[in-house]
Parts: C-alpha cells; structure tokens; sequence
C-alpha cells in the first residue's frame, strides 16, 4: 500500500518580510527579512505531504553531494529516501516575499544537467509501489531509460500519476492521469498542432491536423483547456489527462471518452498558488489507491488542493525537524540516505494512521481485520454519542463513521441545521480515540456510502433493538452484519440544540 513518488527535488528557501521603502540606489522595495524558512521542494514537497498526511511514502530521487543535499535530506523526516548520486549541484530556489506577495525569485543550480543513472535500489522501490506518483521538475530523472521502462510495465496494474514539467519528457504511455497546468497544456499542444500542421496530404495541400482554431466542430468556441487536453491524451497515451485550472478548477479527459468532464473548484482566497500541484497529484495518488474512480478523485483532488491554499499554502507547512532517524534500515544500503520511515498499518490496536476511509477499509481486510461501521450527524457531539461509538469500536478492528453532509442533514432535519460544518464535525470525530476514519455522504441515507466501504460490521443505537435495521438487507448481501449498541435516551442532538436556543 505504499506511495512512492518518483522525480526531481530541491531545496526551497522562504525570506519572509515587510516592505516598507524604496530603496536609496534604485526604485526597488526593500524587505526587512524577518523569517527564513526552508524546505524539500518539487518530489520532495508531494512526498512530504504524503507524510504528514501519514501515508507510508519512499521518494525516489538523487541528491547532490553538497549542504543544499544534506539539509534537504534534514527535511524528509517521515520519508523513506532511497536516492542516488546526481553528480551536480542540488538546486535551490529561494523566494523573496513582502507580507503575502512574492517580490522575487533568485534560482542557483538549476541549469540543465544530464540524464541521471537510476540506481538498482531506486528501481526495487519503485517496483514495490502500490501507487506512483511521477513529480518531474525538468532535472532528468523521469527521462532515465530503466526507470522509464519500468513506469511503463507498472502502468497497466497500479495507478501512475503524472506531473508533467515544460522541460521534461513525455511522460510513459498507459499512465492513469497526466496533470499539466492549462499554461503548460497549451504551450505542449500547440508545439505538438505546429509540427502536425505541416504534415502533408497525399495528393493535395498541406492542411492543418489537430491545429487550436479554437472553434469544435460545431462552430461554439472551446474550452483552451479541452483542445489542448485531446491534442495531449492523443500524443500521451495515457489514459486520462486532467488540465488545471486555477480557480476555475480542471477539466479531465479520457481515452475513448466521449465528452470532457467540467471539476468545479471551491472559491478560496489565496495569494500565492505555490504546491497546489503538487497537493493535487498527492490527493491523487491517494484516492485511487482507495479505489475511486478517476472522476471522484479528481473532485476530491481539486477540493483538496483548494483547502490546502485555503489554508495557507506551502507557508503553514510545519516543519518536518531536522533529526533523520539513524536508525531507520534503507533498503538501499548505507549509500542511500533515509529518514525516519512510517511504518505500515497494523490490523489491530491503536489508533490509525491511515484516515481515508475506502483505503482503511481495504488495508483492514487485506490484514485480515474486521471493519465496523456506523453512522450519523453527529451534529452536536454529547455523551450518548461518545458511548455508542466506543462500543461499536469494540466489536471490531477499525471504526469508520459515515457522516451525514450539510445538504444532507439540512434535508433531514431543516434548514437550521446542521449547528456544526462537516469538515468540523468530521475533526471531532476523528479526535476521538475510538474513531479512525469519516466517510462524509450526500445522501439521505447511508447505503451508497455503505456499498462502497462493504463494512463487516454495521452498527446502530439500540433504539432500534427488536427491529430490523433499513441497512440490513444491504449488508447482508456481502456477508455483513447489522448489530446495535446501547442508546442513552436522555442525551440527544435536538434536546441540546432546544436547550442552547433557550439560553441564546
């Protein structure tokens, strides 16, 4: 069940400040540096963000032999390292920002720089993926022929998620998703029409193939994103391409689709888009090795990488420390550089680390553990509630709770409620011990959700005792069981909510 992401890693520097003044020598604003903060960036940044995430991660990259190497190593805590000599300078980008607003960017090493050699250790990881993600910043390691022959036998039995850069190769045919931005989308497809424009017509004129007229065929203006993604699935081969946005969100194509498929992205205020990508080909990764099907996990990539910026961006990132685990055994060998490594989920006892739910779900069952079930709003979490779930995690080895949405609760109990968000309502519940996951549904009630995560166990309050539960046939169906828990009558939701509108 392991993510290994795959490509090229830097060293990125922050000088944070306030602008105040010009400068006396030229008509420059001067920033009093008030915080330098540096991090892993590109392979590094998505590897990190699996990490923290607390997904079992190895990043695959080669380092170069200097202080901008070693303190990037310092900055992997939770990743496993396995890399190899890149003969050259580590690049580093150094960013310069007054306030929130980027003033400048100075780049040192980041010249072009040979093939590198992908190292036998690096291909062994690679080969022990359940889920790759390629994060190519143009430095040569996703051109390398070994690995590159491997991605391609690997694509057609795990998901490869592509990040493709200007500078970079194609990326390997038979990929699951490519993930270029609308600028590098369209830059690659009019390279791609302008060679196929000249391509001659036996017998007649040169005529322009797969050009960017802008126009479909019948006449209404197109969407840039969709004639530079068809132009890139063609050339590709992969078999979906999805071309971001911004704020606008993405569009995704398939192989063999008829239409493109619009992904609305949440209105956010952000002032520097920096790691959204990247945020965007983790979250990925993520739910495909879940099971999704590519449209929902472009949905949840897209709403992920907005929350991410939403949420401040590569500058709330916390600090990863800068203690590698000397300890920690690298499958490469004393050569290869590691830091402290996850390690995989266990079937019993202790809180998870994994928090996705279809992900747990799967992991649980392929351990041999037993999944448990239960649901609700959980809209103001009191006693009872506390209770009922405790004991439902005891009849079992994980507890996931599906998690009614706001529409969803707003159709069920009015338009006064939910009193709590979802997302808040699913941190309470993830706070609790006795919880390991939330699944958040639309629906009125949970059999979607339900078919999809196919518990051992679904529980309920046992103000249903002596009845047959709505859920049961479902269950059933896959040799589950419904089974109910003590109910606590004088506690409840709507009580507390009449009571706190009294008070108020």
């Amino acid at each position: 069940m392991r993510i290994v992401v795959v490509g090229d890693v830097m060293l990125d520097v922050d000088l944070s400040g306030d602008a105040t003044r010009l400068s006396p020598d030229a008509p420059v604003p001067v920033v009093d540096v008030s915080g330098v903060k540096r991090r892993a960036g590109g392979a590094g940044l998505v590897a990190r963000m699996l990490a923290q995430d607390g997904w079992p991660v190895t990043l695959v990259t080669v380092l170069g032999d200097d202080d901008a190497g070693r303190q990037l190593e310092s900055h992997l805590t939770g990743v496993r390292l396995v890399s190899g000599p890149s003969g050259y300078a580590s690049p580093v980008k150094t960013r310069v920002r007054a306030g929130s607003h980027p003033v400048v960017r100075f780049d040192q090493g980041c010249g072009e720089v040979p093939i590198p050699d992908a190292s036998p250790a690096m291909l062994r990881a690679v080969e022990m993926a359940g889920a790759i993600v390629v994060a190519d910043y143009g430095r040569g390691l996703a051109a390398n022929p070994q690995l590159r022959d491997l991605l391609a036998r690997l694509a057609g039995t795990i998901p490869i998620i592509w990040d493709p850069h200007p500078a970079g190769p194609d990326p390997v045919p038979g990929v699951a998703v490519v993930t270029p931005n609308l600028a590098e989308a369209s830059k690659a497809a009019q390279a791609l029409a302008g060679e196929r424009r000249q391509a001659p017509v036996p017998g007649g004129p040169r005529r322009d193939v797969h050009g960017l007229e802008g126009h479909s065929p019948d006449s209404r203006p197109e969407d840039p994103a969709v004639r530079a993604g068809r132009i890139l699935l063609e050339h590709w081969q992969s078999r979906a391409v999805l071309v971001t946005k911004g704020e606008h969100g993405a569009v995704l194509l398939r192989a063999g689709g008829n239409s493109p498929d619009p992904v609305p992205a949440p209105r956010v205020e952000a002032g520097d888009p920096c790691g959204a990508g990247d945020r965007l080909a983790a979250s990925l990764a993520v739910h495909l090795l879940a099971g999704r099907d590519l449209g929902e996990a472009a949905r949840l990539a897209v709403h992920d990488a907005a929350d991410f910026l939403a949420n401040g961006g590569v500058s709330a990132l916390p600090d990863p420390g800068s203690r590698p685990d000397a300890d920690a055994a690298s499958e490469a060998g004393s050569d290869a550089p590691i830091a402290a490594p996850l390690r995989p989920p266990t079937p019993v006892g202790g809180k998870r680390r994994i928090s996705e739910p279809l992900l747990l779900a799967r992991v649980m069952r392929d351990n041999g553990g037993k999944v448990v079930a239960t649901g609700g709003c959980f809209d103001l979490l009191h006693a009872g509630h506390v209770r009922s779930l405790a004991a439902a995690r005891e009849l079992g080895d994980c507890l996931i709770v599906c998690l009614n949405s706001d529409d969803s609760v707003r159709r069920l109990k009015g338009p006064d409620r939910p009193i709590i968000g979802q997302q808040d309502r699913a941190e309470l519940l993830l706070a609790m011990e006795c919880v390991d996951a939330v699944m958040i549904f639309d629906e009125d009630t949970p059999e979607a959700a339900l078919e999809r995560l196919r518990p051992d166990i679904w529980v309920k309050g046992g103000d249903y005792k002596g009845a047959r539960l709505p859920e049961a046939d479902l269950v059933e169906k896959w040799g589950g069981r419904c089974l109910t828990v003590p109910y606590h009558p004088a506690r409840s939701t709507t009580g507390l909510a009449h009571a706190l509108a009294k008070v108020s």
